[in-house]
């Protein structure tokens, strides 16, 4: 097969491992962030840099190169595996014909997805992998662009997962005490639980005994009462025995049936202020049901409602009874009635 061929079968591939790519970023792009349970294991500390090219491939004639690069391609082994691709395949070749542009060519065609590649590994933390192809991008061309922020790519990653590893050992570290802590407490919680178990059943006896002493006192102290009631019912009954009978107590007074209390008037100043209270009075009511008397007993505030509470309750008027009699009423000043 001529380099012509392999350089075309390059050119055609590309629109279509383009998509690939394409579609594989966009993955990267919309998946969940690993989380720090799903992150990979830290990678070890770098080891000498393994050749871009295996020796097993370098090892290969210039047939068999061919072969295998045309072979890897429409399999889509573009950069991966290692020692099996068409990367290493194509800078093989390269090496062994330097002028070949179809060749240079091909590797040209490659290397945007070899990039993308390292890109998706260093997102994974996949530094291994990353430095491999890393390694390609270089061999291909020691100028390009995105290597410096690759390699620093690679350097920031391992030293987060240096720092995060470090982390993770501090808070592992830090859990252990706090378990010993909590374990030291916990001990000293259940001594002190089983101390105070101790206290409050000596505290519950003291108490029961202390309320049968409370209880055997009150049945004597109401043993004495009942004598003591008993000897003073004895005595009233001598005396009673002995003493005219009482004269019949006074009849009830009669009850008041109002017929017209007008509301007392709002205060000017009061209103104005929103000042509110209430005034106790008490008046004297006459056969003929009109208020003869009537007098403050307790005002409050003192003096706002007074003058106003006894004009109203002189104008009051109530049914006829049968005595004058006396009571009292209670007078209440709100500013929004």
């Amino acid at each position: 097969m001529s380099y012509v061929t392999i350089h075309r079968k390059v050119h055609l591939l590309v629109p279509a491992l383009l998509a690939v790519a394409l579609a594989a970023c966009s993955d990267k792009d919309g998946s969940t962030p690993a989380t720090a349970e799903d992150a990979p294991a830290p990678a070890p500390a770098a080891a000498p840099a393994e050749p871009a090219v295996s020796a097993k491939v370098q090892s290969m004639g210039t047939d068999q190169l061919r072969d295998s690069a045309s072979t890897a391609l429409r399999e889509n082994r573009m950069y991966a595996p290692a020692g099996d691709n068409a990367m290493e395949y194509y800078l093989a070749l390269r090496d062994k014909l330097p002028d070949d542009a179809s060749i240079k060519s091909a590797l040209t065609d490659l290397q945007p997805y070899t990039l993308i590649a390292a890109e998706q590994s260093l997102a994974r933390e996949d530094f291994p992998e990353a430095q491999r192809l890393i390694a390609l991008i270089e061999k291909v061309d020691p100028a390009a662009p995105a290597l410096p922020r690759l390699k620093q790519g690679v350097d920031s990653g391992m030293q987060l997962v240096s720092r995060r590893t470090r982390d993770e050992a501090d808070r592992a570290r830090q859990d252990n005490e706090n378990r010993a802590r909590q374990q030291v407490e916990q001990q000293r919680l259940a001594q002190q639980l089983a101390a105070e178990a101790v206290a409050a059943q000596q505290l519950a006896a003291r108490q029961e005994a202390a309320r049968k002493e409370s209880e055997r006192l009150e049945a004597e102290r109401q043993a004495a009462a009942k004598r003591e009631a008993d000897a003073r019912a004895a005595a009233q009954q001598v005396a009673a025995a002995a003493k005219p009978a009482a004269p019949p107590p006074p009849p009830a007074a009669p009850t008041l049936r109002a017929v017209s209390t007008p509301a007392p008037r709002y205060p000017a100043d009061a209103l104005r202020s929103g000042t509110s209270g209430e005034v106790l009075v008490e008046i004297t009511v006459g056969t003929d049901g009109s208020v003869t008397d009537a007098r403050v007993l307790r005002a409050t505030p003192p003096r706002v409602f007074d003058r106003e509470a006894l004009n109203a309750v002189k104008r009051w008027r109530f049914e006829p009874i049968a005595s004058p009699t006396t009571t009292r009423r209670t007078l209440a000043f709100q500013p929004n009635q």
